[in-house]
């Protein structure tokens, strides 16, 4: 039993990497979905336009979840078994990338097929965007920065925290994700409350943003794509953006794919203007299938490296 101590969390990493690939998001009582409603009614009772508050909000929602699957990962120390289905069941449930390159290739297929009001009203499950006025190009658009930024979001980052300190890391960066996707807007609303989850997943993407980026890079060959121009758009682009993570992916998608991305977006009421990244003309649905290439290319690899990070710190 000793012998598979230092592989259970390896183990487990790529068992619910497998789960997600094969299988998806769970069908029922998903628990990040749970999570989600929890986070609605802490938000009710405590919102105020106070940075403290907003901290409040976080550590309230973060903490209790880390703590216990820490402690049950702990408690599981001499059952590597048991550490393995632990670990793998976290995985599972925090990692995204089959059903972010669904809704993207659903998307690109509703774009091809001329069916616009169709892609329009699949693109809410990739973008928080108004899609309303979005043509053809603009909803592609949408699709590939969804799938670029999510692939550090989604699949990089729940297996490098995972190999990095186990299970409790895994859904401490998934509640953080979350919750900066609740409450993290710049908007009159969150600019203030917000503030403490749109930092905190931000310092917890940094690592997966940069990791995700450069496998882009280097797998970008074998997605039929232009990895030394993912590599000249990344350096040149990449700090464009207003997320410190977001626009390292974007623009090494951007620069593989031959695409330009950014512009104009629309949330509400509010407009954000935001700088191109790449060169080329905008993306269209072939541009959306490549892009769910290379970002399930990088999730292969993401995956092996990460249970070999983690076989390796285990020993």
């Amino acid at each position: 039993m000793r012998r598979i101590g230092p592989s259970a969390v390896s183990i487990g990493l790529a068992a619910g990497w497998l789960a997600d690939a094969l299988l998806g998001d769970p069908p029922r009582f998903h628990p990040v979905a749970g999570f989600g409603r929890a986070a609605e009614g802490l938000e009710r009772a405590l919102w105020r336009p106070s940075r403290a508050a907003g901290a409040l909000y976080v550590a309230t929602l973060v903490v209790p979840v880390t703590v216990a699957v820490t402690a049950v990962d702990v408690a599981l120390r001499c059952r590597p078994r048991a550490r393995v289905l632990l670990t793998a069941a976290a995985a599972w449930v925090a990692l995204g990338g089959r059903s972010l390159a669904r809704e993207a290739l659903r998307l690109a297929d509703a774009v091809e097929a001329g069916d616009l009001d169709g892609a329009r009203g699949i693109a809410p499950a990739l973008v928080g965007r108004d899609p309303s006025g979005l043509d053809g190009p603009e909803l592609c658009r949408a699709a590939v920065e969804s799938v670029a930024e999510n692939t550090a979001d989604a699949v990089v980052g729940p297996l490098l925290w995972g190999a990095v300190a186990g299970p409790g890391a895994v859904v401490a960066y998934r509640a953080a994700n979350t919750l900066d996707a609740m409450v993290g807007h710049r908007n009159d609303r969150y600019e203030r409350f917000g503030w403490t989850a749109a930092r905190l997943d931000d310092a917890l993407t940094w690592p997966a943003a940069r990791l995700a980026a450069l496998l882009t890079v280097a797998l970008a060959p074998l997605a039929r794509a232009d990895g030394r121009e993912s590599w000249r758009i990344l350096r040149r682009d990449g700090a464009r953006h207003p997320s410190p993570n977001a626009g390292r992916l974007e623009a090494a998608f951007a620069g593989a794919l031959g695409v330009r991305l950014g512009g104009r977006n629309r949330y509400g009421d509010r407009i954000e203007d935001r700088p191109a990244l790449g060169d080329g003309s905008l993306p269209d649905p072939r541009a959306v299938r490549g892009a769910v290439r290379l970002s399930r290319l990088v999730g292969v690899a993401a995956a092996a490296l990460c249970a070999l990070l983690a076989w390796r710190l285990g020993r």
